[in-house]
């Protein structure tokens, strides 16, 4: 509805300030020219929006203006309500102010709304915690935080996966969350490198600040960060011959990447699978062992076999 998008324009502009027809055309997924139209009409109804032409021009409004309305719809409304369930807010310590802010919305929305929210909170929760994860401590988490917000160097002491503790100064250009897990994204010398916030064992902040690069996008540097990561993991293909039962089950296994599957006589299925090292794929292999026969590497083979002797031995 041409209403709608009117108030999704204003409300962009006093959220954003100002703003292109062409990147409100993007958002919008309309033309430039219902831009145009939509900016008349705004203007017309009596919104202070002027346009300044030439290089780093577009549409803004005037200074000082703001609309009370919200333009929440009830869908977007009970969309915060999985925001409200977040452990990143624990972990970040702002559950306490998300909260006051939170009935402060609910006392501003209609009394239809409140009523579909509360109906829906009481039907949707999200434990972002995870089966047989623990809750953990992260009290680096807060000095990390302050140090992005200041733009401070800190220098920590950070332990490698089978390293020791080495000393470090960083330039923390953000935070992320995946899953349950924190990273701080930083510079170190030249170099930008992502941490892990469970294994840095000492943080303090410095009284030196640092520049954070007004183009650098977290969003856009952690997805590239990501397809090189998995670019560098390991990998140790198998083929194996299963039974339909377990191929299903092997399938269903996180982190279990299979490759090629298909059907084979007598209720058997052959399936090709990255198990990324040889130990991995020996311990999955042997606890499938009654169901499962590997037909390669040979290696992987002589490993089971091996491995099935010496457990002989015991039971002898």
């Amino acid at each position: 509805m041409r209403a709608d998008r009117l108030l999704n324009i204003l409300l962009h502009l006093q959220a954003k300030g100002r703003t292109t027809a062409k990147e409100l055309s993007k958002k919008l997924e309309i033309s430039e020219r219902t831009v145009h139209r939509d900016m008349e009409a705004l203007s017309a109804a009596g919104i202070p929006i002027y346009a300044e032409r030439g290089i780093g021009g577009g549409w803004s409004l005037s200074e000082g203006y703001r609309t009370n309305l919200t333009g929440f719809k009830k869908e977007e409304v009970i969309s915060l309500l999985l925001v409200h369930s977040s452990r990143v807010l624990e972990d970040l310590g702002k559950k306490k102010d998300f909260d006051s802010a939170f009935v402060k919305l609910m006392a501003s929305l209609p009394p239809a709304y409140r009523k579909d929210a509360e109906t829906a909170r009481q039907r949707i929760h999200i434990d972002g915690l995870g089966w047989g994860r623990a809750i953990r401590e992260l009290p680096l988490l807060p000095i990390l935080q302050d140090a992005v917000w200041e733009e401070k160097k800190v220098m920590i002491i950070y332990e490698k996966e089978g390293g020791k503790p080495e000393p470090r100064t960083i330039e923390p250009y953000g935070l992320v969350a995946k899953d349950t897990i924190w990273y701080v994204v930083a510079k170190r010398g030249k170099e930008m490198r992502v941490y892990r916030i469970s294994r840095i064992k000492e943080a303090s902040i410095t009284a030196e600040r640092f520049e954070r690069p007004k183009k650098f996008d977290l969003s856009k540097y952690w997805e590239e960060w990501i397809k090189e990561f998995k670019s560098r993991v390991p990998k140790y293909l198998i083929k194996i011959k299963v039974t339909d039962a377990t191929a299903e089950h092997i399938k269903s296994i996180p982190h279990m990447k299979c490759l090629s599957h298909k059907p084979m006589a007598k209720g058997f299925t052959e399936m090709v699978i990255d198990m990324e090292t040889k130990e991995w794929a020996l311990g999955s292999m042997l606890q499938h062992c009654d169901s499962v026969f590997v037909l390669e590497p040979l290696e992987l083979q002589e490993a089971i076999r091996h491995k099935a002797r010496e457990i002989l031995k015991i039971y002898e």
